[in-house]
């Protein structure tokens, strides 16, 4: 079916059962931002493809919403299907809730699968509308070849990568619900899963997780909602005898709705979905609070921190081996954004311990460049000349971490605007990684550190400076963050205060739609620093190893400050990753980390 005969065909359910507004949400049944395919039914009933976006379909009109990074793609993909894009945060653009508020009909119904939405959220909707129905998913109802839910192969992570085991985490967890008062804890989040359980999988695409619920209790034990045939044998009994007990993954909502009158559950209603929530007895007592399997997830302990340096050596040699093979081939060899993007995999792919990439690759040429998270396809493949900028944002999946990093690559000759902004948007970068900050500051203090070079051009870029990332999970991880915009009703998800151990990204960019797009991205990990009468000062220290490419770069343009900050990082790549790679390009990057 087209966009607009799935349009119809949804809105012809929507009659049968009465709703007069149905909102599909990009969430799977546990709240990820990457979802398996049986889950995309945003996408299959608009045909936007990003990672982030919400649909609402009335009867006589239809909108998306998402945010800045998808502006452009959004806009693409949406013509001539009848559903307008709503920009969000863009001035005169109402919240997805007041469009309901002022769309809905008097005394209308309004729809969603309750799976899909945070309690927190739902219960939004449920002020916002009387008859709220939740139990429907209507999409699912007109997709005849909906994939089916992902059933590949689950696998048992050994402390060597994880610094702790899972009977210590299970442990540790298991005393915080009982200084709580708590009997259990209910968890959906696939990452806070797979870490307390020292688990990994390949449900979601990049993703290393696997399709489940959990329920702790305050005595140690765990019941894990998942298919068992994901498990080999010898590693159910390696779970079992950490006290974990494999249920089927549908029994979840059924052992919510029979918890006895007086149980006091902990759970996060900005995680837990919304149908979870409503199954709960009215007996049941609920301490809502933030994550705390999230919380101790993001700082990162020693035995991490230390496989995430070996992580990032291995990513660095093959991102400076791609760098080399890309600047003297450009313009001698055929290359498309497509290939390029290949190219770089694989020389990954020979490094040993490396998995699969952390995300879909961004590999953005010229123009494209504008586009934040583009996706090449067969379609769109741009040839690449020897010229403008190429900006490439990757990462892969190791037993020693997940990276991520954005290199913007000179491909030829520059016009003074992009080596101007080039240098810019590096300043911000550089800075924002020197920062030197108290502790108790929070991402959102030292944002700006990124965006001033261009804020002070009257210029800045609509998505955050950094996002948390996992250890060997996703690529994008809660709580830390770097941006000026927070969610003050969720402060502490979504701005944590940093801490030591905490792996945030640094990539700040700029995007001149139509003609090009620059983003340099690092990995940094916070650490302490010295210690006075005035507190405990911290820091951070670049993960990432890969240069940035000093064809692009105006030494006149920073300062002597942001030079030798630059300076002594690249020459820090040099000592590190020369002595792995072959003598002709250890040559080159003699010269691509030459000072300035």
């Amino acid at each position: 079916m087209t966009i607009n005969e799935r349009l119809s065909a949804l809105r012809e359910r929507m009659k049968q059962e009465g709703i007069d507004m149905y909102i599909i949400f990009s969430e799977d049944f546990h709240g990820s931002e990457y979802v398996g395919g049986y889950f995309g039914c945003r996408e299959f009933i608009s045909g936007f493809t990003g990672s982030a976006g919400t649909v609402v379909v009335g009867m006589d009109e239809a909108g998306l919403w998402t945010d800045g990074r998808y502006f452009l793609q959004a806009a693409s993909q949406l013509e001539g299907t009848g559903i307008e894009l709503f920009r969000m945060g863009n001035e005169g653009v109402p919240a997805v809730e007041e469009f309901v508020r002022d769309k809905l009909p008097a005394g209308g119904c309004l729809g969603m699968d309750g799976r899909t939405i945070s309690a927190a959220l739902g219960r939004k909707y449920a002020k916002i509308c009387p008859c709220l129905r939740t139990d429907v998913d209507l999409v699912g109802d007109i997709w005849e070849d909906r994939p089916l839910l992902s059933n590949k192969k689950a696998w048992l992570l050994s402390e060597r990568y994880t610094g702790q085991t899972r009977q210590s985490r299970i442990s540790d967890l298991a005393a915080f619900l009982r200084s709580r008062g708590a009997d259990s804890m209910a968890v959906s989040s696939l990452d806070d899963i797979c870490w307390l359980l020292n688990i990994r999988g390949d449900d979601v695409l990049d993703n290393p997780v696997v399709l489940a619920y959990m329920m702790v209790f305050c005595h140690g034990g765990v019941t894990l909602y998942a298919d068992e045939r994901k498990f080999l044998q010898a590693d159910r009994a390696v779970l079992d005898q950490a006290g974990v007990t494999i249920a089927p993954y549908d029994r979840f909502y059924e052992d919510l709705s029979k918890l006895p009158d007086g149980w006091t559950l902990m759970l996060d209603s900005r995680a837990l979905n919304y149908a979870a929530v409503c199954t709960l007895p009215e007996g049941v007592n609920v301490i809502d609070e933030t994550d705390r399997i999230m919380l101790s997830k993001a700082r990162k302990n020693p035995v991490e921190i230390e496989n995430l340096k070996k992580a990032h050596l291995k990513d660095g040699i093959a991102l400076t081996r791609f760098m080399y093979w890309l600047k003297t081939n450009a313009g001698k060899t055929p290359m498309t954004e497509i290939s390029t993007a290949q190219k770089l995999e694989s020389f990954r792919r020979q490094q040993e311990g490396y998995i699969e990439p952390s995300f879909e690759p961004i590999s953005a040429y010229g123009p494209h460049g504008a586009i934040v998270h583009y996706s090449a396809t067969e379609e769109s493949n741009a040839r690449i000349e020897p010229r403008g900028l190429l900006l490439m944002d990757t990462g892969g999946q190791y037993y020693e971490g997940t990276t991520d990093v954005t290199r913007t690559f000179v491909m030829g000759p520059l016009s003074r605007d992009e080596k101007f902004y080039f240098t810019q948007v590096l300043r911000g970068n550089l800075n924002l990684a020197a920062a030197r900050f108290l502790y108790g500051c929070r991402g959102s203090n030292l944002d700006h550190l990124a965006r001033e070079p261009l804020w002070q051009l009257g210029l800045d870029y609509k998505h955050g400076t950094g996002h948390g990332v996992g250890y060997l999970l996703g690529v994008h991880e809660k709580p830390n963050a770097f941006r000026w915009k927070i969610d003050a009703g969720n402060v502490d998800a979504s701005d944590a205060v940093l801490e030591e151990g905490m792996v945030t990204s640094d990539e700040p960019g700029l995007y001149l739609a139509g003609r090009f797009g620059i983003r340099h991205e690092n990995l940094t990990v916070c650490v302490k620093d010295i210690k006075n009468e005035y507190g405990q000062f911290m820091k951070f220290e670049t993960l990432t190893l890969c240069p940035f490419d000093l064809d692009g770069v105006d030494p006149g343009l920073m300062t002597e400050k942001e030079r030798n900050l630059l300076n002594d990082y690249h020459q820090r790549i040099y000592e590190t990753i020369g002595p792995h790679i072959p003598e002709n390009e250890r040559e080159w990057l003699k010269n691509a980390t030459r000072r300035i």
